[in-house]
């Protein structure tokens, strides 16, 4: 072999040599650009692990109702009895069906609801029938009276009241809820729902000049609106309006004198509503009131009926009652 052949085979060697480095090198980089996403992947699902575990809960439990009582929990209860509306649709939401071995007579949503053994009124419960349910806990809200809560748990019954008066009291009390029952991922979900709901119809209003806002008169049974320190005038309020009674506290009878001179730009009642004695609804009743025929509301049409159930009940939809009233206030700005 003469030297210019030598030469020329090792110049191939090595040429090959410096290739399958390459290759190695392009190898060894595709590697460790694969293997780099691993890591955050890793931990994404190392801090929502975490997430989940912060949101099981620890037991024993104590808390305290709207009554100031102090409950403890030792597991989540397995037999639970609503004579609430709003506290029914509030456990259905957080996933608690199975759970549930009685509900109120007025308790109609969701479908499920309305197959359960009933426990009689919501203000005056049968107590034989929750006896003989034999509840781990009976959750009631704003219709019913201490008293009546003091005569049930007189008797052996516990019983959780809570009293809403604002979306953030309804929001906080389905979050309880999912802490006694070990289903906070599930209340929190909702609660997010809630909250995103609350916030688009804060943010269409937020400009409104304090001018502009449009005077609001809303009633919910015949010859009764509400003023402060109740949901419903906190409902108004966020949806942009004026309440015309708030100048008053909690539910009050009307003076049919004082909300023509009131004179709101928009009249909301409960559209299902209908007078025992007359037969009439809500709507016909307010506008062939005397005089009321020279109200702003009235006159341009603006008596608009809501959903009952979606403005009286302080549970998870109570953010779904506050996007139809911001609509009726304001029509244009959810169109």
């Amino acid at each position: 072999m003469n030297l210019q052949s030598s030469i020329k085979r090792w110049s191939t060697g090595f040429a090959a040599l410096l290739l399958a480095l390459s290759l190695a090198a392009c190898g060894n980089e595709n590697k460790e650009q694969q293997s780099a996403p691993q890591e955050p992947a890793k931990q994404e699902a190392s801090q929502q692990q975490a997430q989940t575990d912060s949101l099981k809960t620890a037991y024993p439990l104590t808390l305290q109702d709207a009554t100031g009582e102090s409950f403890t929990f030792n597991e989540a209860p397995k037999k639970i009895v609503s004579v609430s509306p709003a506290e029914t649709e509030a456990l259905f939401a957080i996933g608690l069906g199975n759970e549930i071995v009685g509900v109120s007579d007025y308790d109609d949503y969701p479908e499920d609801a309305k197959s359960k053994p009933k426990m009689g009124g919501i203000m005056k419960p049968n107590e034989e029938a929750i006896i003989a349910a034999q509840p781990d806990i009976v959750f009631t809200g704003i219709s019913m009276s201490e008293e009546a809560v003091k005569k049930l748990r007189g008797l052996g019954i516990k019983i959780f009241k809570t009293d809403p008066k604002t979306v953030d009291d309804v929001i906080k009390n389905i979050e309880t809820y999912g802490k006694i029952t070990d289903h906070q991922a599930e209340a929190q979900k909702v609660v997010d729902r809630m909250k995103e709901e609350e916030g688009k119809v804060v943010e269409a209003v937020k400009s409104l000049a304090d001018d502009k806002k449009k005077k609001v008169y809303i009633e919910f049974s015949p010859g009764w609106t509400v003023g402060k320190g109740e949901f419903m005038d906190e409902l108004i309020n966020l949806a942009g309006g004026v309440n015309v009674a708030a100048d008053t506290q909690g539910w009050n009878e009307i003076s049919e004198e004082k909300i023509i001179k009131d004179n709101p730009d928009v009249i909301l009642y409960a559209k299902s509503v209908v007078d025992d004695k007359t037969k009439k609804g809500l709507g016909d009743i307010i506008k062939g009131r005397s005089g009321w025929d020279q109200i702003t509301a009235v006159k341009n049409g603006a008596v608009i009926g809501l959903d009952d159930n979606l403005l009286s009940r302080p549970g998870p939809r109570v953010t779904q009652g506050l996007q139809e009233v911001a609509k009726a206030i304001y029509p244009e700005l959810f169109k």
